[in-house]
């Protein structure tokens, strides 16, 4: 399907922040992306990569970026949000979305652009950073998430027990007790399972354990055991599990190994100070490898785009990383 530019440009008369493109892209493999471009034709051009992995863009991300100064590009992820097959997992790795990246960027245009990400879009635009370096005017990281086991594991291990004890404990008891010496890979397994009667409580509890540790004044702090056999599914454990379990389908440490790459890219990283899934220590190890990049640390803020003060300190780090340009 082609973009359907003049409607764009009507609705961006009434609206500046409406799309001013949107398409179905089929990038092979039988999957097809939904894509949306926002701002201004002939602006700075830019790219803005959701998290999860396995969520999707949403209205907000749009207003990240002026209208007046930038072209920014957002899509959905294969298996995400609007992209089809929905959840679908076959042929979805970060080497797949990195070469989707690529067929973007061709299909606008762009010679380069900036990258904005957080949490696990920040994985991704490190990991196409390094892929293509040549391609990238700058990145903008909310959240470094290196995409490692070891970090998972600090979470679900060490952070989990020692910030919430209560919920560790609800969060192991989903698990029979032959499964809780190994608790992350059983939840994998778990949801990963064909059968509902055993991905779907594994799915509702990772999904709200992971939750209440993204929120630095969560409204629920232990889970609601009785509600786990039923009720809506979330869909992002589904491909959480499907790409934790496999490294994210990265060699070991391979985005701290290759932060070489980096240099010469100006990047600005913003990170919550009591962020509990992807704490500072990682984001500061990742600046003392990577020339030319800025740590920007939000007090009172833990992970999620919403804490205060990091959705604007976000907006602030695109807009001074496009005036060095």
């Amino acid at each position: 399907m082609a973009p359907d530019a003049d409607a764009g440009k009507a609705a961006a008369r009434s609206d500046p922040f409406a799309p001013l493109t949107s398409e179905t892209m089929a990038v092979g493999d039988g999957h097809d992306l939904y894509v949306e471009s926002v701002g201004c034709a002939g602006g700075i051009p830019a790219v803005y990569l959701h998290g999860g992995p396995g969520s999707g863009c949403q209205p907000d991300h749009r207003r990240l970026f002026d209208p007046e100064r930038f072209h920014a590009v957002l899509f959905d992820q294969r298996g995400c949000g609007r992209s089809r097959p929905k959840g679908g997992r076959n042929n979805n790795t970060t080497a797949h979305l990195i070469a989707d990246m690529e067929k973007i960027r061709e299909r606008f245009g762009f010679k380069r652009w900036m990258v904005v990400g957080g949490s696990w879009g920040a994985t991704l635009a490190l990991a196409y950073a390094q892929a293509h370096p040549d391609r990238v005017s700058g990145l903008v990281l909310r959240a470094t998430f290196l995409g490692t086991r070891a970090e998972l594991e600090d979470v679900f291990l060490r952070a989990l027990p020692r910030f919430y004890p209560g919920l560790y404990e609800d969060f192991l008891s989903v698990l029979p007790e032959n499964e809780r010496a190994e608790p992350i890979a059983a939840y994998y397994r778990r949801i990963l399972d064909p059968d509902a009667a055993v991905h779907a409580p594994a799915a509702r509890a990772w999904h709200d354990t992971e939750r209440t540790l993204s929120e630095h004044t969560p409204k629920q702090t232990r889970l609601d055991l009785a509600s786990l056999k039923s009720g809506a599914m979330p869909s992002t454990p589904f491909m959480e599990a499907h790409y934790f379990a496999n490294d994210c389908f990265m060699r070991p440490n391979q985005l701290m190994d290759e932060a070489g790459k980096l240099a010469g890219i100006p990047g600005i990283m913003v990170q919550g100070r009591y962020d509990l899934l992807c704490p500072p220590a990682t984001t500061h190890a990742l600046a003392a490898r990577w020339p030319g990049s800025e740590v920007r640390v939000i007090d009172g803020a833990g992970h999620i785009l919403y804490d205060p003060g990091i959705r604007n300190a976000v907006m602030k780090a695109i807009a001074d990383l496009a005036s060095k340009d």
